[in-house]
């Protein structure tokens, strides 16, 4: 039961979301540097890290939204403000999985090594964000797109142009549904006086952001298409992760956010998995 408590207050399924990406960075490295061996080691490691970065990221916004978390109906159910985890708890699972982060990071390779405690910087300094800004949903973006250029430079031990783009899309592409997902919360966050775009935009403004920063996305996929002269099945994923961003703006209104968990959680889901496979592909073949 403890365990699954600790699954449950990290939310393991929204792996999903940055999983595919760091797959995509991870593969890119051999793409562009076709010399090196594959190291089915090295794969693993960057997955425990993307596991371990994930988990602290998770426990640590708990832990620090925990009073607020426990005011709104809509999270007060969650592990620690019903206390079934206890602070200190989550607390101590952050410390361990940062530590746990940055061992593997040690065994990837130096440069791995030296940008850790910049990306376990970022992805805890997110929690505190919506405290003062309501820019905390590009802060979220930019925790995620960590995933790709990390994974490229566990295996190149460098940074390249083709993972900074894809790190560029993923973060357009969280702030994008991370909006959406907090129109859920507008009047909640105005009483509360937390920051977000829906709460500084309102509802309707907000959702053109939003569609905004996802039109930005298709454009960035187009020239990420254009810069690689990737073919059919990078194509094939980029229209159909196209699709799905379009989607979920067509089942969410201002005046109806019924289908929001679908929006934020299936669609998007969906899409990165269909894309990273698609994307994946077309490196092997």
């Amino acid at each position: 039961m403890n365990f699954r408590n600790y699954i449950s207050l990290v939310k393991f399924e929204h792996t999903v979301f940055a999983l595919p990406f760091a797959c995509i960075g991870f593969f890119l490295g051999y793409y562009e540097n076709t010399e090196l061996q594959f190291d089915w080691l090295l794969l693993l490691k960057m997955l425990l890290c993307m596991v371990f970065a994930r988990n602290a990221a998770m426990s640590f916004n708990r832990y620090v939204d925990r009073e607020i978390d426990k005011k709104n109906a809509r999270t007060a159910k969650r592990e620690i403000p019903s206390k079934i985890i206890s602070p200190k708890a989550a607390l101590i699972f952050t410390v361990v999985n940062c530590i746990l982060f940055s061992a593997t990071t040690f065994f990837i390779n130096s440069f791995a090594f030296y940008l850790s405690p910049l990306a376990i910087f970022v992805i805890l300094v997110y929690s505190y964000t919506k405290r003062f800004t309501s820019m905390c949903h590009f802060i979220l973006g930019a925790a995620l797109a960590i995933a790709p250029t990390g994974a490229y430079i566990a295996v190149c031990g460098n940074i390249g142009m083709m993972p900074v783009l894809i790190s560029a899309t993923v973060l357009l592409w969280t702030a994008g549904f991370d909006i959406i997902y907090a129109l859920q919360d507008e009047e909640f966050d105005k009483s509360q006086s937390l920051k977000s775009m829906p709460a500084a935009l309102g509802r309707k403004k907000a959702m053109m952001l939003s569609s905004f920063l996802h039109l930005t996305v298709i454009i960035l996929l187009v020239i990420i298409h254009y810069y690689s002269h990737f073919g059919i099945l990078y194509i094939s994923g980029a229209i159909i992760f196209s699709a799905m961003l379009i989607y979920q703006h067509l089942i969410i209104k201002p005046n109806d956010l019924r289908r929001i968990n679908a929006a934020f959680f299936t669609t998007n889901g969906i899409a990165s998995i269909v894309f990273g496979i698609f994307f994946i592909f077309e490196m092997l073949l």
